[in-house]
């Protein structure tokens, strides 16, 4: 049997991201340098065999996936779906404001002064899950229990099928702060602080029922297609 390994792609820059908004289950497209930045990728991935792939439903995700498995040299024949599971946090009331306001709303919830104290302090994704879900007046906001749940069981499940089907390697495109917390569900002391740039690449390897991680959000899959340009 092969080994069974995710390649988790954060999908590339949207609108939103560019003006630095709160973009969980709202959504918005990839700008045009964030589409840029995807079709490097593509090329940098497109001579490795995928087994399948798999993105959350968020149009900026699925825009992605499109992007990647049109440039890769087979992408007419891996096997795609979408998977809600691995799509970003909710912000709930939050969504679609500035970053700024967001990140200072959390950790006054939290008692801290501003997010640098409320990261120096080794604040928990726990910690987070409930500041935002206290702070969410449309209570929309998913419950800790409901997004360790529903972020494990998504990525497991992916893992799992392509060991099931005999091993390989998986295309998954995902969201920035869900690949942070899966990080932190894989290893406690990954915290917080974690930067992910957009389409940067996470590997892990998936044996006996749990994840190690192998390369963390990395740019070298960009930098490798820029460099194939015509």
């Amino acid at each position: 049997m092969a080994k069974t390994e995710l390649y988790i792609v954060r999908h590339g820059k949207t609108m939103f991201n560019a003006v630095q908004r709160v973009q969980g289950w709202c959504d918005t497209p990839l700008t045009k340098s964030g589409a840029e930045t995807i079709y490097d990728l593509g090329r940098g991935l497109k001579e490795i065999e995928f087994q399948e792939a798999v993105s959350s439903d968020s149009g900026r995700a699925i825009e992605t996936m499109r992007i990647l498995l049109g440039e890769h040299q087979k992408g007419a024949n891996i096997p795609y779906r979408v998977d809600k599971r691995i799509r970003e946090w909710c912000f709930g009331s939050l969504e679609g404001g500035f970053d700024a306001e967001m990140w200072g709303v959390v950790p006054r919830v939290l008692n801290f002064q501003n997010y640098d104290e409320m990261v120096d302090r080794n604040t928990t994704f726990h910690q987070v899950c409930d500041a935002i879900y206290e702070a969410d007046t449309a209570n929309w906001a998913e419950t800790y229990q409901e997004l360790e749940f529903r972020v494990r069981t998504g990525f497991e499940d992916i893992a799992y099928r392509v060991e099931k089907n005999g091993g390989g390697k998986a295309l998954v495109v995902s969201h920035g702060l869900t690949i942070a917390f899966l990080m932190n569900l894989i290893r406690e002391e990954n915290n917080i602080r974690m930067d992910i740039p957009n389409g940067s690449v996470t590997r892990l390897i998936y044996e006996k029922g749990s994840f190690e991680c192998v390369q963390f959000a990395t740019t070298d899959y960009i930098k490798k297609g820029q460099s194939l340009k015509n």
